[in-house]
């Protein structure tokens, strides 16, 4: 994939979260946040099955159990991000979830990088990227005060 089709999928991706606080948040008020969250997770894993089994790589689902453990949590974190956001959408509001959302993925993302931790390549940040981020608080701030 060219660089300028990955960005355009992960802004795509992206926007969905937007909407997808706001929906889970409705959901979990309807029948609670862990049963909503669990649905969720359920209808998820059921559209990536029928993916798998489109692509004919059923087979290596087998495969994660030779992996390293902490390859397996990323669900998990998954679990925790949504469930978080079904119950802190009723307080916050959709904006402020996802720009708070964003700028701690943007922070810790920089501090993986800095480290090279998590199989990444180590890439030292920058005075720039520092400052990105910097900025991104301040939007979070000004998006979040009443």
């Amino acid at each position: 994939m060219d660089r300028t089709t990955a960005i355009l999928a992960t802004a795509g991706a992206g926007g969905l979260i937007a909407l997808q606080a706001p929906i889970n948040g409705r959901f979990g008020r309807e029948i609670g946040s862990l049963p909503a969250a669990s649905v969720s997770f359920a209808l998820g894993l059921v559209a990536l099955l029928a993916l798998v089994t489109v692509r004919g790589e059923v087979g290596q689902i087998g495969r994660a159990a030779s992996v390293p453990w902490w390859y397996l949590t990323g669900g998990i974190l998954g679990a925790v991000y949504v469930t978080t956001v079904l119950i802190t959408v009723g307080t916050l509001g959709a904006g402020p979830v996802v720009a708070a959302t964003i700028a701690a993925q943007l922070a810790i993302s920089l501090v993986v990088d800095q480290f090279g931790w998590l199989g990444v390549k180590k890439d030292p940040v920058s005075a720039m990227q520092l400052g990105g981020v910097v900025l991104l608080a301040l939007g979070v701030w000004l998006i979040v005060r009443e």
